[in-house]
């Protein structure tokens, strides 16, 4: 029987309708014979309304007692989740953090995953129930909860699907799988049907808002099968993998006003697209500072901002052609 892990984040959650819509892809998965642990966040902006409350009483509130706090939001999570599968007729169980024998470092608010005792998860899939879990949280050998920083239950979901053998991890959110670029600012984007890790890496380091870079250091790592995809959609999402021999800009990511990166695994050694770049930004009279070029990235700082129609037009040259 296949083991899966599902994560859904916050937007997925944010209110019962859309819980209605988790729930009901949880158990299409659930009706395949497959074994579920599902893996959530804290609903809608939870996390960012409880720190504004923390920051309402004290200006630099106590780490230990933040990370108490923000542990609650997928808390909620968790139980709303599990008494409406209940309620469905699925048997299910929630699990915090720590439940979960998640064990981390001591830092508060960016703690790291050291191990996790797996023991309790298997036993309650070994009941045959669908196990959800807190995402972002652990805690630390002096028995306090701790939390994994922003984008955790991406780490969260990655290293449960290591830890237990899964066979698939899926990461599901509001959009359905890894673009060329932000569909929300460039026309004619292209959704990849895999990407290597390396590239989801520099991708997501340069600020891509898809997956925590830390869960693809995971998934890497222990070669998690990882599948990003939408709540609201059956569409066939991304699918995070070795890397896969090309050479061709797959992506093109804008961090901040004044640098570009051109991702895609290979493209170091292909000389023709660093001369079409640089090119293209000639003709359209953007000064260069500096070219970074990595084994999967061509990152360009330019002295000027660089509006969005230059990198629609590198993105129309250069990928959709």
């Amino acid at each position: 029987m296949e083991t899966i892990v599902l994560k859904f984040g916050g937007s997925s959650l944010a209110d019962n309708e859309k819980l209605n819509i988790v729930a009901s892809k949880i158990i299409e998965f659930y009706a395949q014979n497959k074994r579920v642990v599902v893996v959530v966040s804290a609903q809608g902006k939870t996390t960012d309304n409880l720190i504004t409350q923390a920051k309402e009483l004290s200006d630099i509130p106590n780490d230990r007692e933040m990370d108490v706090l923000l542990s609650t939001g997928e808390q909620i999570s968790i139980a709303k989740l599990s008494i409406l599968l209940n309620h469905k007729g699925y048997e299910s169980i929630s699990l915090t953090g720590w439940q979960a024998g998640i064990y981390t470092s001591s830092t508060n608010q960016e703690a790291k995953i050291e191990k996790i005792d797996t023991s309790r998860i298997l036993h309650e899939l070994d009941k045959n129930r669908i196990v959800i879990i807190a995402g972002f949280q652990g805690i630390n050998k002096e028995g306090d909860i701790t939390t994994l920083g922003r984008g955790g239950s991406d780490t969260t979901a990655v290293a449960i699907a290591s830890a237990i053998k899964a066979d698939h991890c899926y990461i599901f959110s509001d959009v359905d799988g890894v673009y060329s670029a932000d569909p929300n600012k460039i026309t004619n984007t292209k959704k990849l049907d895999n990407i290597s890790y390396e590239e989801m890496l520099d991708l997501s380091n340069e600020g891509a808002k898809v997956l925590h870079n830390r869960c693809i250091e995971i998934g890497q790592k222990y070669n998690v099968p990882i599948e990003t995809g939408s709540t609201f959609n059956n569409n066939i999402g991304t699918v995070i993998c070795d890397k896969i021999e090309e050479s061709c800009i797959k992506s093109i990511v804008k961090k901040d006003i004044s640098r570009i990166s051109f991702i895609g695994y290979g493209i170091a050694n292909n000389h023709e697209i660093i001369k079409q770049i640089l090119e293209i930004l000639d003709v359209n009279k953007i000064d260069v500072l500096s070219v970074q070029i990595d084994e999967c990235k061509i990152c360009i700082m330019t002295k000027e901002t660089v509006d969005n129609k230059i990198v629609e037009l590198l993105h129309s040259k250069l990928i959709t052609g």
